[in-house]
Protein backbone atom coordinates (compact mmCIF):
# COMPACT_ATOMS: atom_id res chain seq x y z
CA UNK A 1 0.00 0.00 0.00
CA UNK A 2 0.94 3.46 -0.74
CA UNK A 3 1.82 5.29 1.90
CA UNK A 4 3.26 9.06 2.56
CA UNK A 5 4.28 10.84 5.42
CA UNK A 6 4.91 14.28 7.43
CA UNK A 7 2.74 15.88 9.59
CA UNK A 8 0.48 18.26 8.64
CA UNK A 9 1.64 21.02 11.10
CA UNK A 10 4.81 20.92 9.97
CA UNK A 11 3.77 20.84 6.30
CA UNK A 12 1.66 24.06 7.25
CA UNK A 13 4.68 25.98 8.51
CA UNK A 14 6.14 25.13 5.39
CA UNK A 15 3.47 26.38 2.67
CA UNK A 16 1.82 29.20 4.41
CA UNK A 17 1.76 30.70 0.96
CA UNK A 18 -1.01 28.02 -0.01
CA UNK A 19 -3.50 29.76 2.71
CA UNK A 20 -6.75 29.83 1.53
CA UNK A 21 -9.17 31.73 3.21
CA UNK A 22 -13.07 30.33 2.33
CA UNK A 23 -16.30 31.92 2.64
CA UNK A 24 -17.16 29.50 5.25
CA UNK A 25 -14.95 31.25 7.78
CA UNK A 26 -12.68 28.20 8.04
CA UNK A 27 -9.04 29.10 6.88
CA UNK A 28 -7.13 26.11 5.23
CA UNK A 29 -3.68 26.01 4.65
CA UNK A 30 -2.09 23.42 1.83
CA UNK A 31 0.83 21.09 2.69
CA UNK A 32 4.26 21.45 1.35
CA UNK A 33 3.53 18.15 -0.34
CA UNK A 34 0.72 15.42 0.20
CA UNK A 35 1.24 14.40 3.22
CA UNK A 36 -1.22 13.75 6.17
CA UNK A 37 -1.02 11.68 8.89
CA UNK A 38 -3.54 10.88 11.80
CA UNK A 39 -1.58 9.68 15.19
CA UNK A 40 1.72 9.17 13.68
CA UNK A 41 0.83 7.91 10.52
CA UNK A 42 -0.29 8.47 7.12
CA UNK A 43 -3.98 8.67 6.55
CA UNK A 44 -3.23 8.52 2.86
CA UNK A 45 -4.08 5.35 0.48
CA UNK A 46 -4.09 4.78 -3.09
CA UNK A 47 -3.55 1.07 -3.65
CA UNK A 48 -6.74 -0.25 -5.57
CA UNK A 49 -5.28 2.96 -8.45
CA UNK A 50 -1.48 1.95 -8.09
CA UNK A 51 -2.70 -2.52 -8.50
CA UNK A 52 -5.01 -1.06 -11.60
CA UNK A 53 -2.50 1.69 -13.22
CA UNK A 54 0.12 -1.51 -13.07
CA UNK A 55 -2.51 -4.27 -14.84
CA UNK A 56 -3.40 -1.35 -17.32
CA UNK A 57 0.36 -1.19 -18.63
CA UNK A 58 0.56 -5.23 -18.64
CA UNK A 59 -2.31 -4.90 -21.10
CA UNK A 60 -1.63 -2.58 -23.31
CA UNK A 61 2.18 -4.19 -23.78
CA UNK A 62 0.10 -7.63 -24.36
CA UNK A 63 -1.36 -5.71 -27.27
CA UNK A 64 1.52 -6.02 -29.49
CA UNK A 65 2.01 -9.78 -28.48
CA UNK A 66 0.95 -11.89 -31.14
CA UNK A 67 0.82 -14.51 -28.78
CA UNK A 68 -2.01 -13.11 -26.82
CA UNK A 69 -5.39 -14.05 -27.97
CA UNK A 70 -8.86 -12.38 -27.15
CA UNK A 71 -9.62 -14.47 -24.41
CA UNK A 72 -5.98 -13.34 -23.27
CA UNK A 73 -5.86 -9.86 -23.51
CA UNK A 74 -9.73 -9.98 -22.77
CA UNK A 75 -8.56 -11.62 -19.08
CA UNK A 76 -5.76 -8.66 -18.50
CA UNK A 77 -8.62 -6.17 -19.21
CA UNK A 78 -11.55 -7.95 -16.80
CA UNK A 79 -9.36 -9.77 -14.68
CA UNK A 80 -11.12 -12.12 -12.20
CA UNK A 81 -9.56 -12.75 -8.35
CA UNK A 82 -6.71 -15.10 -9.18
CA UNK A 83 -6.73 -15.99 -12.48
CA UNK A 84 -3.20 -15.87 -13.80
CA UNK A 85 -3.21 -12.87 -16.16
CA UNK A 86 -0.38 -10.71 -15.51
CA UNK A 87 3.38 -11.18 -14.43
CA UNK A 88 3.22 -10.05 -11.00
CA UNK A 89 1.47 -12.65 -8.76
CA UNK A 90 0.41 -9.88 -6.84
CA UNK A 91 -1.79 -8.40 -9.90
CA UNK A 92 -3.08 -11.90 -10.45
CA UNK A 93 -4.21 -12.04 -6.78
CA UNK A 94 -5.99 -9.05 -6.90
CA UNK A 95 -10.56 -8.68 -6.74
CA UNK A 96 -9.54 -5.24 -8.78
CA UNK A 97 -9.46 -5.24 -12.86
CA UNK A 98 -10.05 -2.17 -15.29
CA UNK A 99 -13.26 -2.97 -17.36
CA UNK A 100 -15.31 -2.79 -14.43
CA UNK A 101 -14.03 0.83 -13.64
CA UNK A 102 -14.10 2.21 -17.32
CA UNK A 103 -16.88 4.90 -18.11
CA UNK A 104 -17.76 3.68 -14.70
CA UNK A 105 -18.26 7.02 -13.03
CA UNK A 106 -20.94 7.82 -10.22
CA UNK A 107 -21.76 11.24 -12.24
CA UNK A 108 -21.64 10.56 -15.16
CA UNK A 109 -22.60 6.88 -15.63
CA UNK A 110 -24.47 5.54 -12.82
CA UNK A 111 -27.82 6.94 -14.72
CA UNK A 112 -26.74 6.42 -17.82
CA UNK A 113 -25.93 2.98 -18.71
CA UNK A 114 -26.39 3.00 -22.30
CA UNK A 115 -23.22 4.91 -22.66
CA UNK A 116 -21.46 2.84 -20.36
CA UNK A 117 -22.49 -0.31 -21.95
CA UNK A 118 -21.61 0.77 -25.09
CA UNK A 119 -17.95 2.43 -24.36
CA UNK A 120 -16.76 -0.71 -22.73
CA UNK A 121 -18.20 -2.68 -25.94
CA UNK A 122 -15.83 -0.66 -27.84
CA UNK A 123 -12.51 -1.65 -26.00
CA UNK A 124 -14.02 -5.21 -26.23
CA UNK A 125 -14.45 -4.93 -29.93
CA UNK A 126 -10.54 -2.66 -30.31
CA UNK A 127 -9.19 -5.97 -28.71
CA UNK A 128 -11.00 -8.48 -30.74
CA UNK A 129 -10.18 -6.51 -33.53
CA UNK A 130 -6.32 -6.44 -32.47
CA UNK A 131 -6.62 -10.08 -33.03
CA UNK A 132 -8.70 -10.51 -35.66
CA UNK A 133 -7.58 -8.31 -38.52
CA UNK A 134 -3.75 -7.10 -36.84
CA UNK A 135 -2.71 -10.24 -35.63
CA UNK A 136 -3.12 -12.33 -39.16
CA UNK A 137 -1.26 -9.62 -40.75
CA UNK A 138 1.87 -8.97 -38.81
CA UNK A 139 4.34 -9.41 -41.60
CA UNK A 140 2.06 -8.09 -43.94
CA UNK A 141 2.73 -5.04 -45.70
CA UNK A 142 -0.28 -2.67 -45.35
CA UNK A 143 -1.72 -0.34 -47.52
CA UNK A 144 -4.93 1.05 -47.96
CA UNK A 145 -7.53 -1.53 -47.63
CA UNK A 146 -4.63 -3.63 -46.12
CA UNK A 147 -3.97 -4.38 -43.07
CA UNK A 148 -0.42 -4.86 -41.72
CA UNK A 149 3.51 -3.18 -41.25
CA UNK A 150 4.36 -0.22 -42.18
CA UNK A 151 7.74 1.23 -41.25
CA UNK A 152 8.44 4.53 -40.34
CA UNK A 153 11.00 6.84 -42.31
CA UNK A 154 14.67 6.23 -42.27
CA UNK A 155 14.38 2.51 -41.01
CA UNK A 156 12.53 3.71 -37.90
CA UNK A 157 10.09 1.69 -35.84
CA UNK A 158 7.77 -0.70 -37.51
CA UNK A 159 3.90 0.00 -37.07
CA UNK A 160 0.89 -2.20 -36.90
CA UNK A 161 -2.08 -1.02 -38.32
CA UNK A 162 -5.51 -2.22 -39.26
CA UNK A 163 -6.57 -1.60 -43.11
CA UNK A 164 -7.55 1.88 -42.28
CA UNK A 165 -4.09 3.02 -40.98
CA UNK A 166 -4.93 2.60 -37.31
CA UNK A 167 -2.85 1.02 -34.52
CA UNK A 168 -5.12 -0.70 -31.88
CA UNK A 169 -3.05 -0.54 -29.21
CA UNK A 170 -2.54 3.33 -29.54
CA UNK A 171 -6.24 3.85 -29.59
CA UNK A 172 -7.28 1.28 -26.44
CA UNK A 173 -3.96 3.06 -24.81
CA UNK A 174 -5.02 6.72 -24.96
CA UNK A 175 -8.68 6.13 -24.17
CA UNK A 176 -7.94 4.55 -21.00
CA UNK A 177 -6.83 8.01 -19.77
CA UNK A 178 -10.01 9.06 -20.65
CA UNK A 179 -12.33 6.12 -19.76
CA UNK A 180 -10.66 4.72 -16.38
CA UNK A 181 -7.99 7.72 -15.23
CA UNK A 182 -10.04 10.88 -15.75
CA UNK A 183 -13.66 9.84 -15.29
CA UNK A 184 -12.57 7.98 -12.19
CA UNK A 185 -10.91 11.12 -10.99
CA UNK A 186 -13.35 13.99 -12.31
CA UNK A 187 -16.42 12.75 -12.25
CA UNK A 188 -16.31 10.02 -9.46
CA UNK A 189 -13.49 10.79 -6.75
CA UNK A 190 -14.24 14.39 -6.99
CA UNK A 191 -17.96 14.18 -7.32
CA UNK A 192 -19.64 15.57 -4.30
CA UNK A 193 -22.26 13.02 -4.25
CA UNK A 194 -19.23 10.06 -4.04
CA UNK A 195 -17.27 12.64 -1.28
CA UNK A 196 -20.13 13.49 0.26
CA UNK A 197 -22.20 10.11 0.75
CA UNK A 198 -24.34 8.40 3.59
CA UNK A 199 -23.03 9.87 6.84
CA UNK A 200 -18.95 11.12 5.20
CA UNK A 201 -19.82 14.92 6.22
CA UNK A 202 -20.60 13.75 10.06
CA UNK A 203 -17.75 11.15 10.02
CA UNK A 204 -15.48 13.16 8.34
CA UNK A 205 -16.31 16.43 11.03
CA UNK A 206 -15.70 13.96 14.03
CA UNK A 207 -13.04 12.21 12.64
CA UNK A 208 -14.32 9.01 12.49
CA UNK A 209 -12.16 6.34 10.60
CA UNK A 210 -12.93 3.03 8.43
CA UNK A 211 -12.85 -0.06 10.22
CA UNK A 212 -9.18 -0.77 10.42
CA UNK A 213 -8.47 2.41 8.76
CA UNK A 214 -6.64 5.19 9.67
CA UNK A 215 -8.43 7.70 7.36
CA UNK A 216 -12.14 8.91 7.10
CA UNK A 217 -14.08 7.44 3.70
CA UNK A 218 -14.08 11.42 2.22
CA UNK A 219 -10.55 11.48 3.23
CA UNK A 220 -10.07 7.86 1.26
CA UNK A 221 -12.23 8.88 -1.27
CA UNK A 222 -9.88 12.14 -2.39
CA UNK A 223 -6.99 10.09 -2.22
CA UNK A 224 -8.37 7.49 -4.92
CA UNK A 225 -8.32 10.30 -7.17
CA UNK A 226 -5.04 11.79 -6.75
CA UNK A 227 -4.21 8.04 -7.27
CA UNK A 228 -5.02 7.54 -10.67
CA UNK A 229 -2.35 10.44 -11.35
CA UNK A 230 0.18 9.67 -8.75
CA UNK A 231 -0.21 5.86 -8.43
CA UNK A 232 2.58 4.87 -9.59
CA UNK A 233 5.32 7.48 -8.49
CA UNK A 234 8.03 6.08 -6.56
CA UNK A 235 7.23 9.09 -3.58
CA UNK A 236 4.40 10.95 -4.29
CA UNK A 237 5.43 13.95 -2.31
CA UNK A 238 8.18 14.69 -5.29
CA UNK A 239 6.42 13.85 -8.33
CA UNK A 240 8.70 12.98 -10.95
CA UNK A 241 6.23 12.34 -13.89
CA UNK A 242 6.23 10.30 -16.93
CA UNK A 243 6.08 7.28 -14.57
CA UNK A 244 2.97 5.56 -16.31
CA UNK A 245 1.96 5.54 -19.31
CA UNK A 246 -0.96 6.56 -19.22
CA UNK A 247 -2.40 10.59 -17.30
CA UNK A 248 1.20 10.76 -15.18
CA UNK A 249 3.07 10.94 -18.10
CA UNK A 250 0.88 13.12 -20.60
CA UNK A 251 1.06 15.79 -17.76
CA UNK A 252 4.60 15.05 -18.19
CA UNK A 253 4.50 16.24 -21.88
CA UNK A 254 2.33 19.23 -21.41
CA UNK A 255 4.32 20.40 -18.40
CA UNK A 256 7.27 19.98 -20.60
CA UNK A 257 5.55 22.44 -23.33
CA UNK A 258 6.62 25.92 -22.91
CA UNK A 259 2.99 27.58 -23.84
CA UNK A 260 1.38 25.24 -20.65
CA UNK A 261 4.09 25.30 -17.72
CA UNK A 262 3.06 25.11 -14.42
CA UNK A 263 0.30 22.99 -15.50
CA UNK A 264 1.76 20.40 -13.30
CA UNK A 265 2.18 22.61 -10.02
CA UNK A 266 -1.34 23.70 -10.44
CA UNK A 267 -2.68 20.28 -10.37
CA UNK A 268 -0.42 19.10 -7.83
CA UNK A 269 -1.29 22.11 -5.33
CA UNK A 270 -5.11 21.67 -6.09
CA UNK A 271 -5.11 18.11 -4.78
CA UNK A 272 -3.00 19.03 -1.77
CA UNK A 273 -5.17 21.96 -0.55
CA UNK A 274 -8.66 19.89 -1.51
CA UNK A 275 -6.89 16.94 0.82
CA UNK A 276 -5.99 19.79 3.64
CA UNK A 277 -9.57 21.12 3.61
CA UNK A 278 -10.64 17.95 3.86
CA UNK A 279 -8.76 17.43 7.46
CA UNK A 280 -10.11 21.22 7.85
CA UNK A 281 -13.98 20.43 7.17
CA UNK A 282 -13.55 23.37 4.57
CA UNK A 283 -15.71 21.46 1.63
CA UNK A 284 -16.01 25.41 0.02
CA UNK A 285 -12.24 24.88 -0.62
CA UNK A 286 -12.40 21.10 -1.16
CA UNK A 287 -15.43 21.92 -4.00
CA UNK A 288 -12.92 24.98 -5.24
CA UNK A 289 -10.04 22.69 -5.92
CA UNK A 290 -12.08 19.90 -7.60
CA UNK A 291 -13.18 22.50 -9.73
CA UNK A 292 -9.37 23.58 -10.65
CA UNK A 293 -8.82 19.96 -11.11
CA UNK A 294 -11.63 19.27 -13.59
CA UNK A 295 -10.31 21.78 -15.54
CA UNK A 296 -7.25 21.52 -15.87
CA UNK A 297 -7.02 17.86 -16.40
CA UNK A 298 -9.44 18.09 -19.31
CA UNK A 299 -7.27 20.23 -20.63
CA UNK A 300 -4.81 17.78 -20.66
CA UNK A 301 -6.58 15.60 -22.41
CA UNK A 302 -7.71 18.18 -25.52
CA UNK A 303 -4.11 19.31 -25.55
CA UNK A 304 -2.89 16.06 -26.65
CA UNK A 305 -5.24 15.50 -28.81
CA UNK A 306 -4.92 18.05 -30.96
CA UNK A 307 -0.62 17.93 -30.63
CA UNK A 308 -1.13 14.40 -32.09
CA UNK A 309 -4.04 15.81 -35.04
CA UNK A 310 -1.80 18.26 -35.94
CA UNK A 311 1.74 16.06 -35.68
CA UNK A 312 0.04 13.64 -37.81
CA UNK A 313 -1.23 16.13 -40.51
CA UNK A 314 2.70 17.35 -41.15
CA UNK A 315 3.89 13.79 -41.46
CA UNK A 316 1.02 12.33 -44.28
CA UNK A 317 2.45 13.36 -47.15
CA UNK A 318 6.44 11.87 -46.17
CA UNK A 319 6.24 9.04 -43.25
CA UNK A 320 2.73 7.67 -43.14
CA UNK A 321 4.27 4.87 -40.28
CA UNK A 322 5.12 8.44 -38.35
CA UNK A 323 1.71 9.73 -39.60
CA UNK A 324 -0.64 6.79 -38.87
CA UNK A 325 1.13 6.58 -35.09
CA UNK A 326 0.27 9.90 -34.06
CA UNK A 327 -3.18 10.25 -35.17
CA UNK A 328 -3.54 6.61 -33.64
CA UNK A 329 -2.70 8.47 -30.46
CA UNK A 330 -4.65 11.29 -31.61
CA UNK A 331 -7.62 9.09 -31.84
CA UNK A 332 -7.64 7.73 -28.44
CA UNK A 333 -7.51 11.01 -26.78
CA UNK A 334 -9.95 12.68 -28.99
CA UNK A 335 -12.01 9.52 -27.67
CA UNK A 336 -11.11 10.95 -24.10
CA UNK A 337 -12.43 13.85 -24.48
CA UNK A 338 -16.36 12.64 -23.38
CA UNK A 339 -14.89 11.73 -20.39
CA UNK A 340 -13.40 15.18 -19.66
CA UNK A 341 -15.67 17.88 -17.38
CA UNK A 342 -16.35 21.37 -18.04
CA UNK A 343 -15.73 23.08 -14.51
CA UNK A 344 -19.18 23.72 -12.33
CA UNK A 345 -20.97 22.02 -14.13
CA UNK A 346 -22.08 18.16 -14.80
CA UNK A 347 -21.63 17.92 -18.16
CA UNK A 348 -18.24 17.12 -20.49
CA UNK A 349 -16.89 19.18 -22.68
CA UNK A 350 -17.78 17.34 -25.61
CA UNK A 351 -20.55 14.66 -25.60
CA UNK A 352 -20.50 10.61 -26.72
CA UNK A 353 -22.32 11.94 -30.06
CA UNK A 354 -19.60 14.34 -30.62
CA UNK A 355 -16.63 11.98 -30.00
CA UNK A 356 -18.21 9.22 -31.94
CA UNK A 357 -18.65 12.12 -35.05
CA UNK A 358 -15.05 13.24 -34.32
CA UNK A 359 -14.27 8.87 -34.80
CA UNK A 360 -16.14 8.53 -37.78
CA UNK A 361 -14.91 11.42 -39.95
CA UNK A 362 -10.97 10.57 -38.87
CA UNK A 363 -11.64 6.87 -40.31
CA UNK A 364 -14.28 7.33 -43.06
CA UNK A 365 -13.33 5.45 -46.29
CA UNK A 366 -9.92 4.37 -45.75
CA UNK A 367 -9.21 6.39 -43.30
CA UNK A 368 -5.80 7.83 -42.29
CA UNK A 369 -4.74 6.73 -45.85
CA UNK A 370 -7.02 9.52 -47.06
CA UNK A 371 -7.46 11.99 -44.64
CA UNK A 372 -7.71 15.24 -45.18
CA UNK A 373 -5.28 17.89 -43.52
CA UNK A 374 -8.43 20.09 -43.86
CA UNK A 375 -10.26 17.77 -41.64
CA UNK A 376 -7.48 17.64 -39.29
CA UNK A 377 -7.37 20.86 -38.70
CA UNK A 378 -11.15 21.89 -38.26
CA UNK A 379 -11.45 18.96 -35.21
CA UNK A 380 -8.34 20.68 -34.25
CA UNK A 381 -10.23 23.70 -33.97
CA UNK A 382 -13.17 22.84 -32.71
CA UNK A 383 -11.39 21.01 -29.49
CA UNK A 384 -8.74 24.00 -29.35
CA UNK A 385 -12.28 26.39 -29.12
CA UNK A 386 -13.48 24.83 -26.00
CA UNK A 387 -10.28 25.56 -24.22
CA UNK A 388 -7.86 28.47 -23.31
CA UNK A 389 -5.53 27.23 -25.67
CA UNK A 390 -4.77 27.68 -29.73
CA UNK A 391 -4.49 25.11 -32.50
CA UNK A 392 -0.97 26.57 -32.79
CA UNK A 393 -0.04 26.14 -28.67
CA UNK A 394 -1.14 23.04 -28.58
CA UNK A 395 -0.21 21.22 -32.41
CA UNK A 396 3.37 22.49 -31.83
Amino acid sequence: MKKVFLTLAIATILASCNNNDSDNGIETVAPATYNFERNGESTVSYSGQTTRIKMAGEFVSALSSTSETITSLKGKFAHAEGDNDFTEEELNASSKNIRSKTAASTDFYASNTTDAIAIKADFDSWIEAQVNEVFPNWNTDASAGVAGQIQQAGGGSIRYVNAKGLEYNQLIAKSLIGGLMTDQILNNYLSVAVLDEATNVEDNDAAVVLSGKNYTNMEHKWDEAFGYLYGNESDATAPELNQDSFLNKYLSRVEGDSDFAGIAQDIYNAFKLGRAAIVSGDYVTRNEQAEILREKISEVIAIRAVYYLQQGKTKLATDKASAFHDLSEGLGFVYSLQFTRQPNSSISFFTKEEVDNFMTTLLAGNGFWDVSTTTLDEISATIAAKFNFTVAQAGS
